[in-house]
């Protein structure tokens, strides 16, 4: 019986670290100057040694619409007709890393003001 136990416990003891392991690291999302209606242009900060963004997405509608990482860094999406928030995004990282952020910025987005899933 006390082997039970202890495979128990061995066994809830793994499954917490994989969870933890797996978990996405902290990301936040800012809104910068001259973003607006038709031009988003982002700083995302995804804190993981070792790894970055390879691809960012913006749903808009039930598309996903691929946005385009910049010189400077920053993730920028330009539109012919208004964008329309509350924005959500998702993300792949070069070491596979992905997750989905459902309304992160909302449609009255201020310029400079950074943004953070609930979660974190």
């Amino acid at each position: 019986m006390a082997s039970s136990s202890r495979m128990l416990v061995v066994v809830v003891v793994a499954t917490l670290v994989a969870v933890a392991w797996s978990a996405p690291p902290p990301v936040s999302i800012t809104v910068e100057k001259g973003s607006d209606a038709k031009h988003l242009v982002l700083q995302i900060k995804y804190d993981k040694d070792g790894d970055n963004m390879k691809e960012v997405e913006l749903k808009q509608n039930e598309d996903w619409l691929p946005l385009k990482k910049g010189y400077s860094g920053a993730w920028e999406i330009k539109s012919d007709t208004p964008l329309k928030g509350p924005f959500s995004f998702r993300y792949e990282t070069q070491k596979g890393q992905r997750n989905v952020f459902d309304d992160i910025v909302p449609t009255d987005f201020k310029c400079g003001t950074t943004y953070k899933p609930e979660a974190y």
